[in-house]
């Protein structure tokens, strides 16, 4: 950035050419530090290139791209995004002895009006024109530099707001891999019920076969009793199918539930501020794993429990014994000889 110094630069045009050579290209506001400097030498607020990043990059990918919104030049980020682009500390510099000009009035001189600047986080509510800025770790909640050194947080240990928002959005990251873990726990014990619900309407349905083709060789006076055990296995089979649609809603509901804080989860993370982010991302993590731990002690239905295969009969006895047949009938038999 080339800044011309002459005898005019506290004249009104000259401190607006000034204003309009500390303009970022993207906000068209002054430089918010921290200030980047591009390979290709133009400057931009680092949140500005960050936006600019992730409109590029929406899947987050480790490195990327962006073309420099004055000249088109083609920027190649390593892993490290914009956070890797070098400070321009001489332009955030000027812009200091900038605003001090303005605010003192330039030692008299007019200078131009300064245009308001669009805020891009959080203000304190105590202290109004002051950003919110750093993390009180006492009380766990994002607040001013003012009330850090005058108000209710000056004994409470702080952080800078950018690594307490970096921290807690990896945990929240990771609370959302959980929970999408926990979803596809659940996704899995539901195609099981689907599973299992046909594997007890198919043995039901061999065990009927097969009971049908044993009694549809006996007399007619035997159609009675084949009718009453026909009944047991159709009652076993609802009793069984029921259970597992009841287990099979809980896990649709529990699935719907997690799915639903997931999106609400992923959004939060996209949240650009950081002071909105953790004013809601702490509740946010609790609840994710709470849910993503819950998801995964579900009730299973017990091993076998889909076998149908002791409904069966058998035909080798004799027809004195017919009235009395039932399921086990081999051992009624074996009793009475």
């Amino acid at each position: 950035m080339d800044i011309q110094r002459n005898s005019s630069l506290g004249s009104p045009s000259s401190m607006e050419s000034l204003e309009k050579q500390l303009s970022c290209p993207i906000c068209l506001d002054m430089f918010t530090k921290p200030v980047v400097i591009l390979p290709c030498q133009h400057n931009l607020c680092r949140g500005c290139a960050s936006d600019l990043y992730d409109s590029r990059n929406p899947y987050r990918f480790s490195g990327g791209v962006f073309r420099c919104p004055t000249c088109r030049f083609e920027v190649v980020l390593d892993r490290h995004g914009v956070h890797g682009l070098q400070r321009n500390l001489l332009v955030e510099n000027i812009i200091d002895i900038y605003k001090q000009q303005q605010e003192g009035g330039g030692g008299g001189t007019p200078t131009a009006p300064v245009k308001p600047k669009v805020s891009t986080g959080l203000m304190c509510e105590e202290h109004k024109d002051e950003k919110i800025n750093i993390y009180c770790m006492n009380h766990q909640v994002p607040t001013c530099s003012m009330c850090k050194v005058f108000g209710q947080h000056k004994d409470c240990e702080v952080s800078p707001l950018a690594s307490v928002y970096q921290a807690q959005k990896a945990e929240l990251s990771n609370a959302i891999d959980v929970l999408v873990a926990g979803n596809g726990g659940l996704q899995t014990l539901l195609n099981q019920m689907d599973d299992t619900c046909k594997a007890v309407q198919d043995n039901a349905q061999h065990a009927k076969q097969k009971l049908g083709e044993c009694f549809d060789s006996l007399y007619a006076a035997l159609e009675d009793r084949k009718n009453v055990l026909m009944e047991l296995i159709s009652k076993e089979q609802d009793e069984k199918v029921a259970a597992l649609r009841r287990l099979a809603r809980r896990y649709g509901d529990r699935l719907q539930a997690g799915t639903e804080l997931t999106d609400t989860a992923v959004r939060v993370l996209e949240q650009s501020s950081a002071a909105e982010f953790l004013q809601t991302s702490k509740g946010l993590i609790a609840q994710t794993k709470e849910v993503a731990k819950s998801s995964l002690a579900e009730e299973r239905p017990e091993p076998g429990f889909e076998r149908m295969d002791h409904f069966s009969v058998s035909t080798d006895h004799l027809e004195a014994l017919f009235s009395k047949m039932d399921f086990g009938a081999e051992n009624d038999h074996d009793e009475e000889d």
